[in-house]
């Protein structure tokens, strides 16, 4: 019996052992866990995770294939969007910065992934620096300082030389009313679409002389403007030097013409931020060609004024829609186009458009006779255009005709072309370069003074990508077909070209307002202003000689080639 019970006990003993050992593991267990839950709230506000390299791009294919499978593309996407389809909203639009890629569909914030899936990843980085007033502070700093470099003061300038000009804007033309197309921001009214020849919105009556009304109302939403002029990279001068010396161009004497221009600069020298850098860091846009601004005498019979002659211009850098290839203060930045959207979506939209547009025609010409004009091609070009039949859409532009002057007709036509032609009219740049740019119809030009010389900030200057260049000389001599050379350009190359023209649509349209992703030409001015602008200072600061080392003369050969050596082009640009 006593060793029956003794075998019990120690059945107890060894069973009581067991459970302790149980409870107290699962005791330590407990308050281990309980310990590490509460080091990980208390020390919550100290961790910073970093997302961005968490969530994985979708990757893009040239064949539009995404995730690695066939899928809809992009365009039917944003197709579905044009025609009423909202789209999906894990999606938005974005630029992605590449080159060649105007957008990608990118994964929405929302869809960023939660704390608990952050943990699983290998690439996470922690910033275990603590968060105090201090670091709050130098972050608020840095977020506020993003204009750093890029600031501008606009000049509050007597209203004579802006907003009395609109208020009289009847006498702005001796053949046009111009109140109408300086409505609306200088946009003006909106266009109807009765024809369906543009999207619904963003479209308007605008007249290609209206860009310094356009500009100055942008200027005026621009994200880094500053009341405080130490922090100002670049002061805005909003003078409407074209409407000025619009109303005295026909019938009116020198002085007349002049009278405004010289009362600014006489304005302006007494500013204290002029003479910070003798205006060198100050800019305007006169929103017509640089000759109206170019009087070579001070005959009365000579054109326009000398207001780009004057010393003060000289220093400022003046944005025009044609610029002088013999001087280089006068930067040439697109003309207005019809097109002005507010929203992103609705470039995608147009541009997916015109990716989709029919083309029956393979080349198209809207313009006149310019028989008055020495060593003009128009009636050459013309005469091809007549010549070759169903190949070629003609819009002639005559006296009693004024299709010309109505954007339906004009656009109707550039949309269903391949090639649209661009030789020079009354100067060598034309508002209809920009017209087929937008239409998705690759330009002809004649001459390089016609683009490629001239937008060096808004167009490529790998000119063949986007364009054809045929030389004047060989049309005005009859030794080409502009038809047979259009032809002899492979599919794949047309295909090529007419992708590069659509995926500079943004950057000649000046929107209504700042795009989120996307720079419109405005954007693209104001950059290229601000650069220079910070050139010309370091060099001053440095104590550099800015004047230039080569002849004014040849400005736009280093503009464009970066040197001054002999070219083929220089027959154009001779000086007579």
């Amino acid at each position: 019996m006593k060793v029956f019970g003794d075998k019990i006990t120690m059945s107890i003993i060894v069973k009581c052992r067991f459970w302790f050992v149980v409870l107290a593991s699962f005791l330590f267990w407990y308050l281990l866990l309980c310990f590490c839950n509460y080091n990980s709230t208390t020390t919550k506000g100290s961790i910073t995770f970093k997302f961005e390299n968490l969530i994985e791009p979708i990757p893009f294919y040239e064949n539009d294939t995404l995730f690695g499978t066939q899928t809809e593309d992009i365009n039917n996407i944003l197709i579905r969007t044009e025609n009423g389809d909202k789209p999906s909203s894990d999606f938005h639009i974005v630029n992605n910065g590449l080159k060649g890629i105007d957008h990608i569909l990118e994964p929405d914030n929302r869809l960023a992934p939660s704390a608990s899936e952050v943990h699983s990843k290998e690439n996470i980085e922690l910033d275990t620096k603590p968060i105090n007033d201090t670091t709050r502070e130098r972050e608020s700093n840095e977020d506020s300082d993003s204009c750093a470099g890029r600031y501008v003061y606009i000049h509050n300038l007597p209203r004579k030389f802006n907003q009395d000009l609109l208020k009289n804007c009847a006498s702005l033309s001796n053949w046009t009313n111009m109140c109408e197309f300086t409505s609306n921001s200088g946009f003006g009214p909106p266009l109807s679409n009765p024809g369906k020849v543009y999207s619904n919105r963003g479209w308007h009556t605008t007249n290609q002389f209206s860009l310094e009304v356009i500009f100055h109302n942008r200027m005026k939403q621009y994200e880094c403007l500053t009341n405080d002029t130490s922090l100002a990279s670049a002061f805005f001068v909003p003078y409407y030097a074209g409407l000025d010396v619009a109303r005295y161009l026909w019938g009116y004497n020198i002085s007349m013409r002049d009278s405004d221009s010289l009362g600014l600069v006489k304005w302006l020298r007494q500013k204290p931020e002029w003479r910070k850098m003798s205006g060198r860091d100050h800019f305007l846009v006169a929103g017509r060609i640089t000759w109206d601004f170019r009087r070579l005498s001070d005959e009365e019979f000579d054109w326009g004024n000398k207001f780009l002659f004057l010393p003060e211009s000289k220093n400022m850098t003046v944005l025009t829609i044609e610029s002088s290839p013999w001087h280089n203060n006068d930067f040439a930045i697109p003309y207005p186009t019809y097109f002005h959207p507010l929203k992103e979506v609705e470039v995608f939209q147009w541009q997916n458009r015109m990716r989709r547009q029919r083309r029956p025609f393979l080349f198209s010409f809207a313009g006149g006779q310019r028989p008055n004009i020495r060593d003009s091609i128009r009636g050459e070009v013309i005469e091809q255009c007549r010549a070759s039949r169903k190949k070629c859409k003609l819009l002639e532009c005559r006296d009693g005709s004024n299709k010309c002057q109505k954007p339906e007709f004009v656009m109707k036509m550039f949309q269903s072309s391949v090639f649209c032609l661009q030789p020079p009219g009354d100067s060598s740049t034309r508002r209809s370069a920009f017209d087929s740019i937008l239409a998705g119809c690759i330009p002809v030009f004649f001459h390089p003074g016609s683009a490629y010389i001239q937008y060096l900030w808004h167009l490529p200057k790998s000119f063949t990508n986007y364009s054809v260049f045929i030389p004047d000389i060989d049309v005005k001599k009859r030794k080409v077909s502009i038809e047979n050379t259009l032809l002899q350009i492979p599919k794949q190359k047309v295909a090529e070209m007419r992708e590069e023209v659509i995926r500079l649509i943004p950057k000649v349209v000046y929107a209504g307002s700042k795009l989120k992703n996307l720079d419109d030409a405005f954007d693209i001015s104001v950059k290229g202003v601000v650069e220079r602008v910070s050139r010309i200072k370091r060099e001053m600061e440095e104590g550099k000689d800015s004047s230039l080392d080569y002849a004014e003369e040849v400005s736009w050969k280093y503009n464009f080639f970066g040197t001054v050596e002999d070219h083929e082009w220089d027959r154009y640009f001779e000086k007579t």
